[in-house]
């Protein structure tokens, strides 16, 4: 039998080009037969060398800057928005209906972003989400739009399964616990296996070709019945890193505390930190004074310190590998994954209360209006007055201050909240994308099971610090491009016109006017949002305007920060917990010659080569951790559910998609499915325009953000499934709307077909 070809090799060309020097339509027709390639293998093609190689590299150059070319990883090149047949893809992004989006991995920016297709598996076991890393087949359909097909999820290994032990008379199977997946695995038990233990399983081969495949088990990681299983299973599902070598505890163990050598004393400044009430690790502190400089009446000295990670981890160091590999700290409910060893993540880096720190901190200098006039980094030794946790600041603040807060209420609380409210009238005439949270808080009882789940608070406590940590961060990105220092920038595109028109066409459904051919503004979004605030519609507005966003990640080139509306924004400000923030330190360190006398510590010749392929890896490593967290909440929300199965709650219609339709409560914020088969006997369509799943027969419409009752049918910890009835009847027909155009007609009560056919909305 002959070995067939891979998708790359079987794109290429039957016969070679002719050799020589080729112009550049004949180079881009080869590109575009070839699908990919690189520098190396075209000059092999048309067997150049010398000159003409570096002819070549030059002509590659230009048609990547016209846009008739893209890259394709450090060093592959294709045709501009070109697709191979089969690809690797992170999956960035949410449309209006709740359908993902997927990027190739090794893509560039002129890769399109791709619906991913459903398929039967879905309704029932749910689609991938946001930060999933997947492998897929690109297909055109008829309407000349191209879709990805699943082939498998590169999350967790697809040679090793997590899995729980299920006994069954004599035979033993490994049940896994990603929902998408089906295929249970036969192992051998010697006897030290029990029902419900959570093990990671090695898959074998499939017996005689039929039947579940055989496997090995690896390792008992755990207990199903464990209550903080949760967090366990999304850790091996996505591969975060836990623990760290020898060698890494080591330095971290050895690590000393810091002296006032090379440093300035900001000792007697009083900083204080503000965090949550439960949190270990404290990043930053802050401080403010009115200036007394008569040329800025009315105008607030900022102080901003962050805890100097630089100085104990130091480049190539067993710390340093191991802190980009991890690239954050993971938090799930129960636990956190640090990014750091304890003894610097909770200790030696964390600003406790009381004792002597290093630091890197930034003066700021307000004007009177919240306009910055200048600012001036410093290496520094502080000494934290006080921690307070969000509430007992907003408290102090709004007349009911504790014992701790009350001596603070003069002397630094209320200097930090003018000096706030003079940053806020910068940050409204700046209008950032003024986009409503609507986050829930697990809280776990001392049995480690959940005890509730409750709204976050929105404090203007919160907005303070998130504030004077924004202006931190414009700083740090500031200094470092005045000195041409490299820089890892944290970006945020606009919206594509796409997801514009998109948005246009679900405001119409609502009756609310948006023009298309305006560009996109955050202002212009913050009136529209202030418009449907206090309407029937306000969630699911919010919502939309949410996911017509698209998502911020870590480059070298900058674009600004849309959704801060800032010309240039980097993180500076939590190094404890994220790689791309270490990195920023390093670089001003650098660039404003801040090294400690015990040797250099800013940016090593290392650190430059790999600053795009670390930005890369740390913007992977993020969505890795997104996805662990989010799948490690929907099985706790599950858990806490479990026994209220066949309770009845009110809740929204978040998603329309062509297999059914996802709700989200209103009081714990779960989300779950209600498959198209279960509501009605009718053929359903999917009306992507309207954002609604309309009956063929009666017109009767579930549209996107409906209030709906509904009645929980099933809920799974172990994967974090939940299924639900719908109480509600559908909204009735709307007279006035077209009637939507057939796609694939299918009868409720068997699973949705992929459609062939039809124009794929972008969120």
């Amino acid at each position: 039998m002959a070995k067939p070809r891979s998708p790359r090799s079987a794109s290429r060309p039957a016969s070679r080009p002719p050799q020589g020097m080729p112009d550049r339509e004949t180079l881009q027709k080869f590109i575009r037969q070839t699908g990919e390639t690189d520098r190396a293998e075209l000059a092999r093609a048309f067997g150049l060398k010398g000159v003409d190689r570096r002819a070549l590299r030059e002509m590659l150059k230009e048609m990547q800057a016209e846009g008739l070319l893209g890259r394709r990883g450090r060093k592959g090149v294709a045709e501009a928005s070109a697709l191979p047949p089969v690809g690797v893809v992170d999956v960035v992004e949410r449309d209006t209906d709740g359908d993902l989006l997927v990027r190739l991995t090794k893509g560039a920016e002129d890769t399109p972003l791709v619906h991913l297709a459903p398929d039967k598996a879905e309704v029932v076991a749910g689609a991938p989400g946001l930060g999933d890393r997947l492998l897929v087949r690109f297909v055109t359909l008829e309407s000349g739009e191209t879709e990805a097909r699943l082939i498998k999820r590169l999350g967790q290994s697809a040679h090793r399964v997590l899995g729980v032990v299920r006994k069954v008379r004599r035979e033993v199977r490994i049940e896994p616990v990603d929902r998408k997946s089906k295929e249970s695995l036969i192992v051998f038990d010697d006897g030290q296996l029990k029902d419900g233990d959570l093990v990671l399983a090695q898959v074998g081969s499939a017996e005689r070709h039929h039947g579940p495949k055989r496997g090995k088990v690896l390792e008992v990681v755990g207990r199903e019945d464990e209550p903080r299983a949760a967090s366990l299973i999304a850790i091996h599902s996505h591969g975060i890193p836990t623990g760290f070598s020898d060698e890494a505890v080591a330095e971290a163990e050895v690590a000393q505390a810091p002296t006032l050598a090379g440093r300035e004393d900001l000792r007697d400044l009083p900083l204080i930190t503000i965090d949550p009430a439960d949190a270990r690790d404290h990043d930053d502190a802050v401080f403010a004074q009115a200036d007394e400089d008569p040329s800025n009446e009315g105008g607030w000295i900022v102080w901003v310190a962050i805890a100097d990670v630089a100085a104990y981890v130091r480049p190539g160091a067993a710390l340093d590998r191991e802190a980009r590999d991890k690239a954050n700290s993971v938090y799930f409910p129960d636990r956190v994954e640090p990014m750091l060893p304890e003894r610097l993540s909770n200790g030696l880096c964390s600003l406790r209360e009381g004792e002597t720190r290093a630091c890197m901190a930034v003066r700021m200098v307000f004007d009177r209006n919240g306009r910055k006039r200048s600012h001036k980094f410093v290496r520094g030794l502080m000494r934290s007055a006080a921690k307070l946790a969000y509430e007992q600041a907003q408290d102090a603040i709004d007349g009911r201050p504790d014992d701790k807060a009350g001596p603070l209420l003069e002397p630094i609380l209320k200097p930090l909240w003018a000096a706030y409210l003079t940053l806020k009238q910068g940050r409204e005439a700046r209008s950032p994308l003024a986009i409503e949270s609507s986050e829930r808080r697990i809280i776990i009882g001392e049995d480690g099971k959940v005890a509730s789940i409750t709204p976050r608070p929105a404090l203007e406590a919160h907005k303070l610090i998130e504030e004077m940590m924004i202006q931190a961060n414009v700083c740090a990105a500031e200094t470092l491009e005045a000195k041409r220092t490299p820089l890892i920038f944290r970006i945020h595109d606009a919206p594509s016109p796409e997801k514009l028109d998109s948005l246009a066409e679900f405001l119409g459904s609502i009756s609310v006017n948006w023009s298309k051919g305006e560009a996109a503004r955050t202002d212009r979004f913050n009136r529209l949002l202030d418009l449907t605030r206090e309407g029937p519609h306000a969630e699911i507005v919010n919502e939309v305007v949410l996911r017509t966003q698209m998502q911020a990640h870590y480059s070298t080139d900058n674009i600004g920060h849309f959704g801060l509306n800032l010309d240039r924004y980097a993180h500076f400000t939590s190094p404890i917990r994220r790689y791309a923030d270490l990195i920023v330190h390093r670089g001003l360190i650098s660039a404003l010659s801040l090294n400690l006398p015990g040797g250099p510590d800013g940016l090593s010749d290392w650190d430059i080569s790999h600053m795009k392929a670390t930005a890369e890896e740390i913007t992977h490593a993020e969505r890795r951790a997104m996805a662990a967290e989010r799948d490690a909440t929907d099985r706790y929300v599950a858990a806490f559910l479990s026994d209220k199965v066949g309770a009845t709650f009110l809740g929204r219609i978040t998603g329309v998609t062509r297999f059914g339709l996802f709700i989200r409560l209103a009081e714990t914020g779960a989300d779950g499915l209600i498959p198209i088969s279960n509501l009605g006997d009718e053929f359903f369509i999917h009306d992507e325009k309207m954002h609604a799943l309309i009956g063929e027969r009666s017109g009767a419409r579930w549209p996107l953000g409906m209030s709906v009752e509904v009645r929980l049918r099933e809920a799974t910890p172990i994967t974090g499934g939940l299924l639900f009835e719908m109480l509600s009847d559908p909204a009735q027909p709307d007279p006035t709307a077209p009637r939507p155009r057939l796609g694939i007609r299918r009868k409720a009560g068997r699973p949705p077909l992929p459609r062939q056919g039809g124009k794929h909305r972008r969120r």
